[in-house]
């Protein structure tokens, strides 16, 4: 049955209902719901975390993303009133979107949203969580926030819950303004928080980390940095942009000379843009199943056990590297 919220108010010993809404305080969504929200983002659930506002997808922007404590994306979709059964298939679509991106696009939309790096976004709001006990965006969730939900809708997310197993759930607002002109903003649950925990929390995994080169043949090693390089990952145009070209200009090259690349270059606009974007890249050459690209390139550890540094082309690999970018370069002017 379809959730509905009431309130009265207690005066002079009598139950007052109190039946308002947004629209009729002249409330509305983007302007107060969700400023509101940002002020106080524990009421979508403590165990999720904003990481971007009004964020664009192929099927138009969204509300809130946000990422919980497993690392699955939440698509957060808000409606000042009622939720419909359409809003289901809305949030399905963004979210399928949503499933193709990689963690360097969800780290700059975190940027823009917040200052700070998804890691440190993460590390900051989520005690005893490391980002590299985490996979990002295994899977989605879908969390769909109104006034009331039609009870057709509340039936489907509970069969989808049950039967398939499906992150989703509603939540439930009720907004009221007492008459000493105080706003209350309450909530309720479709899906009990802790089922819904207890679903997302069997899909955490952890990503494997490593320091060890691959042992490919040529043409699969070309192969394998060939698929790795077309696709669209931000990491990746950078390390073939200014990575891979710097160190076919340079026997070795440091953190910092290659921040100064990255601004020189104009791929970014500041050195500490260059060292965000440089530890991007550092998580990925540490992923223990891109091992093809530590066959290529080489780094230690000089000053500390956590930082990679000291960049250079390992030995044999100019001509393979030099090699790909031109295949890369020419298939891009075809495109």
């Amino acid at each position: 049955m379809a959730t509905n919220i009431k309130t009265w108010e207690i005066i002079e010993n009598r139950l007052s209902p109190i039946e308002t809404t947004l629209a009729d305080n002249n409330r509305k969504e983007t302007e107060h719901l969700e400023n509101w929200i940002k002020t106080k983002p524990e009421i979508l659930g403590t165990d999720i975390l904003v990481i971007g506002e009004q964020v664009y997808t192929k099927s138009g922007p969204l509300d809130f993303l946000a990422i919980d404590n497993n690392g699955n994306i939440v698509v957060v979709e808000l409606k000042r009133d009622r939720l419909a059964r359409v809003v289901l298939a809305q949030a399905i679509d963004y979210a399928s979107d949503l499933s193709t991106w990689d963690i360097d696009k969800l780290s700059e939309v975190c940027m823009s949203y917040t200052g700070n790096s998804l890691e440190d976004h993460i590390s900051e709001n989520f005690e005893d969580i490391e980002i590299d006990d985490l996979t990002i965006n295994q899977t989605q969730r879908l969390l769909l926030v109104g006034f009331s939900i039609e009870e057709s809708l509340n039936r489907m997310i509970e069969w989808l819950s049950s039967n398939f197993d499906m992150s989703i759930n509603a939540i439930i607002l009720n907004y009221v303004k007492t008459s000493s002109g105080t706003e209350l903003l309450s909530r309720t649950v479709t899906i009990p928080e802790e089922i819904a925990k207890e679903k997302t929390s069997k899909k955490k995994f952890k990503i494997e980390m490593s320091d060890e080169p691959g042992e490919y043949e040529s043409d699969k090693l070309l192969e394998l940095l060939k698929a790795y390089f077309k696709r669209a990952n931000y990491s990746a145009n950078r390390m073939k942009n200014v990575l891979l070209p710097a160190l076919l200009s340079n026997n070795q090259i440091t953190r910092n000379q290659l921040k100064q690349e990255f601004v020189k270059t104009g791929e970014a606009p500041d050195e500490s843009q260059a060292g965000y974007f440089i530890a991007l890249i550092s998580n990925q050459l540490g992923h223990a199943k891109k091992d093809y690209l530590r066959q290529i390139i080489y780094y230690d550890y000089p000053d500390n056990a956590w930082t990679k540094d000291n960049f250079r082309l390992r030995d044999g690999c100019e001509e393979l590297v030099s090699n790909l970018l031109s295949e890369l370069k020419n298939g891009e002017e075809e495109i």
